[in-house]
């Protein structure tokens, strides 16, 4: 007689793209084997593609044991006090088989297509016949930045907008490395991505080899005090990256983000809630800089500065 499946309780909820994170570091403290995020897409049978919505589905897994109800409560006491911060719907609880789940997983992953030339295409994926956006091939089990976000998204637009083809950028804080290989597909002729995080320089790197720009891509721990120090190859580049949080942003200004920018280049800033936009531009005036490009999705923003 073959051995029963394990039963699992999957808790999860919808929300919009700029609070998937938060919510799943919340459901992350209750699940032993990590936390699914899917982004929630539409079909639209006039493209014959599937358009974001904006929206994440986040996921996770308990087991059905001793633990299971005082989990669910938990859980549902810390998501209550999150919304009272911002709205949130409660999480919904259904018994499910063990299964593979990241077969299950990659079936609900779709492409995600961003402005007018973008495609991030999940590794697994084939490229949709036809298709003529520049292709960002990410692996989203290493979840450093999957394009689902809306500060990477702001980003993407404003790489499209501002190529800089034949020159080097600069990707501060590079997490999975899209920017620095999207910058890459755009022409640009080499990319300095550092993080201070070594899984990020990892994931950069894997991601590098899927879109085989690993030859064009110089990935390193280290922080902005390194790249000012001359420890890489660049000290300067027309276009710098800097997608990381608006608080950390204004302490970097203080200590020469803006001396990363080549004399006519730009600075992009994102990782910025839009109350806190004013503060990273007047830390960006204060070392020279001027406002050229405000981007802006849902509460969150992103500044082209020159």
């Amino acid at each position: 007689m073959a051995d029963a499946k394990k039963i699992w309780t999957e808790a999860s909820l919808t929300c919009s793209g700029e609070l998937a994170e938060a919510v799943a570091e919340v459901f992350a403290r209750f699940s032993p084997d990590g936390v699914v995020l899917v982004n929630v897409t539409r079909y639209d049978p006039e493209r014959h593609e599937h358009i974001p919505t904006g929206m994440v589905r986040v996921a996770a897994y308990l087991p059905q044991d001793e633990e299971l109800e005082s989990k669910k409560r938990s859980l549902e006491e810390a998501l209550w006090y999150m919304g009272k911060i911002v709205p949130l719907p409660g999480p919904e609880f259904i018994s499910v088989e063990d299964q593979d789940w990241m077969t299950v997983w990659k079936q609900n992953y779709q492409p995600l297509r961003i402005g007018k030339h973008w495609l991030v295409l999940p590794a697994w994926l084939d490229l949709p016949e036809g298709e003529t956006r520049r292709v960002v091939r990410i692996d989203p089990a290493m979840a450093f930045g999957t394009g689902t976000h809306p500060s990477t998204q702001l980003c993407l637009l404003a790489v499209e907008e501002y190529p800089y083809a034949g020159q080097p950028v600069i990707d501060l804080g590079c997490g999975s490395g899209i920017l620095s290989i999207a910058a890459l597909k755009s022409g640009a002729s080499h990319a300095l991505a550092v993080d201070i995080d070594e899984l990020a320089v990892q994931a950069t790197l894997a991601n590098a080899r899927l879109n085989h720009s690993e030859s064009q891509i110089e990935a390193a721990q280290g922080s902005l005090s390194d790249i000012l120090a001359g420890e890489y190859s660049l000290k300067q580049a027309p276009l710098v990256l800097a997608n990381i949080l608006a608080p950390v942003l204004i302490r970097l200004f203080h200590e020469g983000l803006a001396d990363l920018v080549a004399p006519g280049g730009k600075l992009v800033l994102a990782g910025i809630l839009e109350n806190q936009a004013e503060d990273v531009l007047s830390a960006a005036k204060a070392r020279g800089l001027t406002l050229v490009t405000k981007y802006q999705q849902e509460d969150w923003v992103a500044l082209v500065v020159a």
